[in-house]
């Protein structure tokens, strides 16, 4: 049994800022949001499952979809970068931080529109929405156990998994039990749109390239028995578990690479024998090749370091080209 490293500090070290820049900007948005809820210079890296990235000129929790909305508009009435952190998996921070507001959702408000539907904020954390539904007796949901992400990270990314077990003879979306999302336009205009208009594929959305903030999910689910469901979540961890490195003791965003029809990044990453390669504290999993693994204080840099490898590695034998499917935030 291979031994795995608990981080015990993965802060980033302190980054020098011009001087004022948090106030000049907390001042911008003072007539638009609440002041004492504006904290300036908050390292990221606590709030990622990666544990990597560097402080943000000012961090605004948002607790509810029209908190989220109203943060949103202000960023952008005033002029000022701004970037929405979910459950931080699936993205990497830059070691610099992120130079202007990044608005922390935490809209997790749960509401039961009618028979069978749940509709969630944002910000809620999928795990909790999937033991909600579960104790409520409906189905659908609980495909998903296990994935790192918010309801509207599940959305933008059109979660998956292969289920159902133990056959696992498919891939399971999201958005097959979404019904409609709850949606902050580019122009600062809420709308509700349906399923079938958010243009869900794999691994992707319309949100990747719309503009547009997602607030609300309403998810269309089936009444099921809850011990068929709670056998169906245990499966999926243990089935899970047995295939990726365990968040809470090797800190990850997921898989790094994008899906190459007809052959696995992983695949082509472990050819090049490049399991538990590493610079820094980042290091190609051994368990999972298209996965890169937190092992102790990593940085950003050493991340993008282990990155840049693996693609020169694997175009060098193969001719493929590895291309991230993580999100590069902030400024490295």
């Amino acid at each position: 049994m291979r031994e795995r490293l608990l981080i015990t500090d993965s802060m980033p070290k302190e980054i020098s800022r011009p001087a004022g820049a948090a106030d000049e900007l907390i001042r911008a948005l003072r007539p638009l949001l609440a002041a004492d809820r504006l904290r300036p210079g908050i390292p990221l890296a606590p709030y990622t499952t990666f544990r990597i990235g560097g402080p943000a000129d000012v961090l605004y929790d948002a607790t509810s979809a029209d908190d989220l909305a109203t943060a949103v508009t202000a960023a952008r009435s005033a002029g000022i970068p701004w970037f929405v952190l979910g459950l931080g998996a699936n993205i990497l921070i830059g070691d610099q931080g992120f130079r202007g507001l990044v608005i922390r959702n935490r809209a997790a408000e749960l509401e039961y529109p009618r028979e069978g539907a749940i509709s969630a904020g944002s910000g809620g954390v999928i795990a909790n929405l999937i033991a909600e539904a579960v104790r409520k007796g409906l189905s659908g949901l609980e495909h998903y156990v296990g994935i790192p992400s918010t309801v509207g990270g599940a959305v933008w990314q059109n979660l998956h998994f292969l289920s159902p077990a133990p056959e696992r003879a498919r891939t399971m979306f999201i958005a097959e039990v979404v019904e409609s999302v709850d949606l902050l336009t580019a122009a600062g205009v809420r709308q509700t749109v349906s399923a079938a208009e958010m243009r869900f594929g794999y691994d992707t959305s319309r949100l990747h390239d719309s503009g547009e903030i997602a607030l609300a999910v309403t998810f269309a689910l089936t009444h099921g028995d809850e011990a068929a469901m709670r056998r169906i979540m245990q499966e999926n961890l243990d089935w899970r578990g047995a295939r990726h490195p365990h968040l809470d003791v090797e800190p990850s965003a997921g898989s790094i690479f994008k899906k190459i029809e007809g052959v696995g990044a992983g695949r082509l990453i472990d050819d090049c024998g490049l399991k538990g390669f590493r610079i820094g504290g980042a290091q190609i999993s051994p368990l999972h090749a298209n996965i890169i693994v937190n092992v102790g204080n990593a940085t950003a840099s050493d991340v993008r370091a282990v990155i840049a490898h693996a693609q020169s590695a694997v175009l060098a034998r193969s001719g493929h080209h590895l291309e991230p499917e993580i999100g590069f935030v902030g400024e490295f």
